[in-house]
C-alpha cells in the first residue's frame, strides 16, 4: 500500500464534476483506492461515497492505493487533487 496526504485546493471541494472525473480516472486502475477523510474510509471508485463525504476546500485528506498499479493510481489521484481538478 502507498498513501499520501493532500490538501483539497479547489474552492468548491469535491462536488459532482470533479468527483465524476476522479472516479472515472481511478476506475482504470486495478488497485483499490481509498480516501480517508475525517477518520472515515471512502471507496475512491464510488461516486456517491465521495459526494456523501462532503469533502471541502482546505481539508486535508489521505489517498491510499493498494494493488499492482498502486504507484500510478496514487500519482494520478494526487495530481488531480493538487491541481484543483483544473477548476481554478
Amino acid at each position: 500500500m502507498v498513501s499520501k496526504k493532500v490538501k483539497v485546493v479547489n474552492s468548491q471541494g469535491f462536488h459532482m464534476r470533479p468527483v465524476t472525473a476522479f472516479v472515472g480516472a481511478m476506475g482504470k486502475y486495478g488497485s483499490d483506492v481509498k480516501i480517508v477523510s475525517k477518520g472515515n474510509e471512502i471507496n475512491g471508485k464510488s461516486l456517491m461515497g465521495i459526494v456523501a463525504a462532503c469533502i471541502k476546500c482546505g481539508e486535508e485528506i489521505e489517498v491510499q492505493c493498494s494493488g499492482d498499479d498502486e504507484e500510478a493510481a496514487l500519482q494520478e489521484a494526487v495530481g488531480m487533487i493538487e491541481s484543483g481538478f483544473s477548476e481554478e
